[in-house]
């Protein structure tokens, strides 16, 4: 199984539900905090690769479900720029195995890439915190 580098907002209930499934889909956690990670636009970009800008966003964060910020309407320059002075923008978790990166925990997604055991994951979606509905 794969060593997966895992950025989360500590204290995330949707990024713990996260590892519970990559654990117990046997995979090791190397787990880091996002929002004390000394994030550059270019290393952020990497995670999210041809994803359209408005998924690279934190669809839970106050300022997105306000309307203050329309991710729609956001160059990926600025988009970037925003998320390296306020972590909490960016989507979670990101993930790294190896050279390979990846944004958020779309379960297709994260099984394609490195497998997952598809009894760990159980009636609700792990993609979002348990606040946001799918």
């Amino acid at each position: 199984m794969a060593k997966v580098i895992f950025w989360e907002k500590p204290g995330c209930k949707g990024n713990s539900r996260q590892k519970e499934i990559l654990l117990a889909s046997g995979h090791q956690l190397e787990v880091r905090n996002l929002l004390t990670e000394p994030w550059t636009a270019r290393i952020l970009g990497s995670f999210f690769g041809e994803r359209p800008v408005t998924e690279w966003f934190n669809p839970t964060n106050p300022r997105i479900k306000s309307g203050e910020i329309v991710p729609s309407r956001i160059p990926p320059h600025e988009a970037l720029e925003m998320m390296v002075a306020e972590p909490l923008l960016i989507v979670r978790p990101l993930m790294q195995v190896g050279n390979s990166r990846l944004a958020g925990f779309n379960v297709q997604e994260v099984h394609d890439w490195i497998g997952l055991a598809a009894e760990t994951i159980g009636p609700r979606d792990p993609k979002n915190c348990p606040c946001v509905k799918n």
